[in-house]
């Protein structure tokens, strides 16, 4: 059990991206080491137009003492994950507010169709004004590396972990990557979540 405490009650949690990314893996992980953790959580996923490309935001609220309706509040979110950075900052125009953490993955995902995407640049800027602390981890680019763009959800994971902001940590978290992933996939997904961890160490 947990002795860690949580800055809030309850604690919301936004994971923001595309369909494809791993949206509703990331929130199952994160959802099962806190009940783990003998926290009481509550999980929803709401998507867009399409599930392959469309919006994905998953939204986790975390609790030691009540179980809460899923669905954050506007204005409420503690921290946001951001898989990509148009939808990160769309959860900010929805759900942050001056105290909200952000760690985000920089890499565009460039819409379908020729829709033009904003200048990446100043999507950056505006997250980072529109946060108290904004952290960019390139993890499609580490997961390039690694050879598999696949990687990238899970190195954000051990970003998210090893930024400290959810009473969970490492030994809580390679339970649940055990049980999901076999043999040798196993041993490269734990490669990933530990660059994310070096990566937010960093950042």
């Amino acid at each position: 059990m947990s002795r860690r405490r949580l800055r809030k009650e309850p604690f919301n949690l936004i994971i923001s991206g595309v369909g494809g990314q791993g949206n509703v893996l990331l929130s199952a992980f994160v959802g099962a080491a806190l009940l783990n953790e003998g926290f009481m959580v509550s999980v929803a996923d709401t998507f867009g137009v399409s599930q392959r490309g469309g919006s994905v935001t998953s939204h986790i609220k975390i609790s030691k003492k009540t179980l809460y309706s899923s669905v954050t509040l506007d204005g409420k979110a503690d921290v946001i994950l951001g898989m990509e950075p148009v939808e990160t900052l769309r959860a900010l125009g929805e759900f942050g507010n001056p105290h909200v953490v952000v760690i985000v993955n920089p890499r565009p995902i460039y819409p379908s169709g020729g829709a033009t995407y904003p200048d990446l640049d100043k999507v950056k800027r505006a997250i980072t004004k529109l946060s108290s602390k904004t952290k960019f981890v390139n993890a499609t680019e580490e997961a390039l590396k690694m050879g598999n763009p696949i990687y990238t959800n899970i190195i954000l994971l051990g970003s998210l972990v090893g930024a400290n902001v959810l009473p969970i940590t490492k030994e809580t978290m390679m339970p649940i990557l055990k049980e999901r992933f076999p043999g040798k996939l196993l041993e490269e997904n734990i490669k990933a979540f530990g660059k994310g961890m070096e990566l937010i160490a960093k950042a």
